[in-house]
């Protein structure tokens, strides 16, 4: 735990989450005491992505710094669809749905956030949501409500040149009773997010002051991209999940030590709680040596999400692949099985490329093969064509690399 002396609103800042507030000063001293806060996640997934991470590290900190963070699962605004950020409605999920999908988030943000004796709230907002009466919530919530300023909203001005219906339009109301909820019920102070909501978390702000009285505050974190202008999390494989059946922790680790060499400062300050003078050490570093500071952010960002065992698997992993000692492949590097039967004599290059997930498609395999990309056990494949087969093992597996940096493994089974 931190020292309670120092404000975490200062830590935040200097870690690079702040973007927006709605009273610096006041949220400041609101902080010097032991606050609850609270940031919704959307349960569309049963997975968050790395996308998510900004989120659930400003939580983890504010917990670390002494304050009370709940996890809001919007089981209730995501049957209505949150159009901040959205060029076309979403796709209107089951309750069934949205309960398996905040079940594995839980157990994801268990691994950042301690809920344990109530240092931290997981709720759903269909508790209470699903329990309103229209008309009670109309003449109650809705009257507090202009029209003419929710139109003035970026989220609702990008979506009326598509076309904004009625139930998109009510989302703001909702969030906004989700904080004057939360201000009732669990005297949480501050909401934060991502900049696409400060909107909404003005609103609830407001609808809280007009209805009890009460200054609570707001605090928006920026849109991360990388230094190439992608937003963060997106790859040529999808999205990055948090849940390692859907992006194994090798994956994840090379996600990060993948990142670009401009980056790895400011990922450093967001993704891990290495210490700033640790970060501004590791940043300062140059050349070849810049490899010890995406390590560094490589391996505390898969402890974080995956913990230190298969952070230790991924490192070992990768320095066996760019290191050279490749002695004990099998036990460190994932691999890609396939029966000995299926495996026959062999399948083309393009086919073994595309079903492993080097390449999306058999045609990006084609291309990328055509393009001199494609290799197996380091020497280049010659032809989109060329039949790998299984007197190319060694130790049962086949070693592919899709350009510098991307491997598979490819494991025969008996």
């Amino acid at each position: 735990m931190r020292s309670r002396v120092e404000n975490i609103f200062d830590i935040l800042e200097e870690r690079g989450f702040v973007e927006q507030v709605t009273d610096r000063d006041m949220l400041r001293d609101q902080l010097k005491k032991p606050t609850t806060c609270y940031i919704g996640f959307d349960p569309t997934a049963r997975s968050l992505h790395v996308g998510s991470l900004v989120p659930i590290m400003s939580l983890a900190h504010m917990q670390r710094a002494g304050h009370r963070p709940i996890a809001l699962v919007g089981g209730g605004t995501a049957m209505v669809g949150d159009p901040s950020g959205k060029t076309e409605m979403r796709r209107i999920m089951t309750r069934e749905e949205i309960n398996d999908n905040a079940e594995g988030i839980k157990k994801q943000l268990s691994r950042f956030i301690d809920f344990s004796e109530d240092r931290a709230i997981m709720l759903n907002n269909a508790e209470w949501l699903t329990a309103l009466n229209y008309i009670d919530f109309l003449r109650d919530i809705g009257r507090h409500f202009s029209v003419n300023r929710m139109l003035t909203a970026e989220s609702y001005k990008a979506r009326m040149k598509d076309g904004l219906n009625f139930i998109e339009f009510n989302y703001q109301l909702l969030q906004a009773y989700d904080f004057w909820y939360l201000f009732n019920h669990y005297d949480c102070r501050v909401q934060m997010g991502g900049n696409d909501q400060w909107g909404n978390i003005i609103a609830g702000a407001d609808l809280t002051r007009r209805l009890n009285g009460e200054i609570v505050h707001g605090l928006t974190f920026p849109l991360i991209t990388t230094s190439s202008g992608v937003k963060m999390g997106k790859t040529h494989q999808g999205a990055i999940w948090l849940d390692p059946e859907l992006t194994s922790p090798y994956d994840y680790y090379q996600f990060w030590i993948n990142q670009e060499d401009g980056d790895t400062g400011r990922f450093l300050a967001f993704f891990t709680f290495l210490p700033m003078d640790e970060v501004r050490r590791l940043s300062a570093l140059e050349g070849s040596d810049i490899r010890q500071a995406k390590e560094s952010l490589a391996f505390e960002a898969t402890r974080l999400c995956h913990g230190e065992g298969e952070a230790e698997k991924a490192r070992k992993a990768a320095r066996q692949l760019f290191g050279g000692d490749r002695s004990e492949m099998s036990e460190s590097v994932p691999g890609f099985h396939i029966g000995e039967k299926d495996f026959g004599d062999g399948i083309p290059a393009y086919i073994l490329f595309e079903m492993t997930g080097l390449c999306k498609t058999r045609s990006d395999a084609r291309r990328l093969i055509s393009q001199g990309g494609g290799y197996i056990n380091d020497s280049a494949v010659h032809a989109f064509d060329q039949i790998i087969g299984p007197d190319q093992a060694a130790n049962g597996s086949i070693l592919l690399r899709a350009g510098k940096k991307r491997y598979a493994r490819v494991v025969i089974q008996q």
